[in-house]
């Protein structure tokens, strides 16, 4: 029976995208605020803490290894709860809590043990948020249009993650910390409350059933009823190749592990893992760029931290038009030609990075407008890898979820799926800057694109062979030998 005293604003607030604004603005805050914060670390260090100078880089090392590990070690856990309760906002908020919390202590902390808890703290909320985040926005928009709003939401997000330590640097030498976390408060201020406001659609359908179904196309009964096109289709089809659901069947027998937590079974598949591979190489990727943009910029053209961060634009303008656009192609056509074409495109721009330091313009303004331009390219590559890897873990674990009915409990396996991406894309954010910094020092940038191109290139192999299922090619060759 529907309830007689609705909350105030309930069509709005439970509409498809104000949850999807919310879970975006959520995962900008998340990343914005990491990168807000780590341009001013070694200044914390010395300003406030009183540390040498040649012990600075090794603490900031350690300040983004709490980051990191909290993220990997709270991931999974997050992703259990959160499929066991019965709305996603509660933890959705908590996640919010660590976040003002970590931001308080590190704009008033002046030692090391205060800054180590406020890491350990945003890389708690991080994992909240990106596993509590993207579940919410499976149950909002179901898989058919997956592909369309991850590719928004990541092109949006990508615009905080690779111009916010730089913004950082502007704002720590205009205005001091004041200016830095007073930044980061409006955007907590801003996130804090459409997480209050915002109605998941399972919990509005309680309220007044018939207007919520109308409100989007990720309703609680399309999502229960397999995501149904309209012109009868199975949402996967076109995804990927029909498969008999025995091949997703868990048997029975194991161990008390699985058995808690069946979605380890799934990790036994080759396309979840790739698509999970997938997820660590575009962090990665997107960390690479953030930390080598500006140093190669300064050492290029002697630019400061202002003139960097205005590179960021060719950048980020590409992927943030085209993101959407990609996901969408994603959804029609499949996650094989987005994973596959998109690295493999990124093997030459990103080899490309090398003319600019090759010094082969004529000038410096040409060499900068050179560099531009080979950033722009990567960008509509970013955009074409942005969206796969949810999609098609996401597919794949559904087809788990549907033929192995009630094994992963009433709200399914999708929260400790994105606990899995939290971890590996935490990870990729993590080791990439600090691979490509290493060969960076060791081999110079232009041969540490090179190296970068080869991963991308060896991922968009693995892509074609498991992404999506095997190619068409291979499965005719199976189906031969069977015969």
């Amino acid at each position: 029976m529907p309830s007689d005293n609705p909350p105030i604003g309930l069509r709005w607030r439970a509409n498809t995208l104000f949850i999807i604004s919310t879970v975006a603005i959520g995962l900008f805050t998340d990343l914005f605020l990491y990168g807000l914060v780590v341009p001013v670390l070694p200044f914390m260090l010395q300003e406030r803490i009183n540390l040498p100078e040649n012990k600075i880089q090794s603490y900031v090392s350690g300040l983004l290894a709490a980051y990191a590990g909290a993220s990997v070690v709270f991931s999974i856990p997050v992703g259990i709860i959160a499929d066991r309760t019965n709305a996603r906002r509660t933890p959705f908020l908590c996640g919010l809590a660590a976040l003002l919390a970590a931001t308080i202590m590190l704009a008033l902390s002046k030692n090391i043990s205060t800054l180590v808890v406020a890491r350990v703290l945003q890389g708690t909320s991080a994992a909240v948020v990106w596993t509590v985040g993207l579940a919410m926005v499976l149950d909002t928009v179901g898989p058919r249009n997956l592909g369309k709003v991850i590719g928004s939401i990541f092109s949006f997000i990508s615009v905080g993650e690779l111009a916010a330590p730089v913004l950082g640097g502007v704002l720590y030498r205009k205005t001091g910390y004041g200016g830095v976390f007073g930044l980061g408060a409006a955007f907590l201020g801003v996130d804090f409350i459409m997480r209050i406001l915002v109605i998941e659609k399972k919990v509005a359908v309680k309220y007044d059933r018939p207007p919520v179904e109308t409100l989007g196309p990720g309703d609680a009964e399309d999502r229960e009823e397999g995501m149904d096109s309209g012109d009868g289709r199975s949402e996967e089809e076109p995804l990927l190749p029909k498969n008999g659901e025995g091949n997703y069947r868990i048997p029975e027998g194991q161990n008390r592990l699985v058995r808690t937590l069946p979605i380890l079974y799934c990790l036994s598949d080759p396309r979840l893992l790739v698509a999970l591979l997938v997820a660590f190489v575009q962090a990665a990727l997107l960390a690479t760029f953030d930390a080598t943009i500006p140093t190669e910029a300064q050492t290029l053209f002697d630019f400061d931290s202002l003139q960097a961060g205005l590179l960021f634009i060719g950048l980020d303008l590409p992927y943030l038009l085209l993101g959407p656009v990609a996901g969408w192609a994603v959804d029609k056509y499949g996650t094989k030609p987005a994973a596959v074409l998109g690295f493999a495109y990124l093997v030459p721009t990103l080899i490309l990075l090398r003319l600019p330091s090759s010094q082969i313009a004529p000038n410096r303004t040409t060499n900068v407008v050179l560099y531009c331009a080979l950033l722009a390219l990567n960008g509509v590559g970013l955009a074409i890898i942005g969206s796969p890897s949810i999609v098609e873990a996401s597919d794949v674990v559904q087809k788990y979820d549907k033929a192995n009915p009630g094994l992963f409990g009433q709200h399914g396996p999708y929260a400790q799926l994105y606990g899995f991406n939290s971890l590996v894309f935490s990870a990729g954010l993590t080791i990439g800057p600090v691979l490509s910094g290493s060969l960076r020092d060791s081999i110079g940038y232009a041969n540490m694109n090179v190296v970068v191109a080869c991963t991308a290139g060896i991922t968009a192999m693995l892509s074609f062979l498991f992404v999506g299922g095997p190619p068409r090619m291979l499965r005719k060759k199976a189906e031969l030998r069977e015969r």
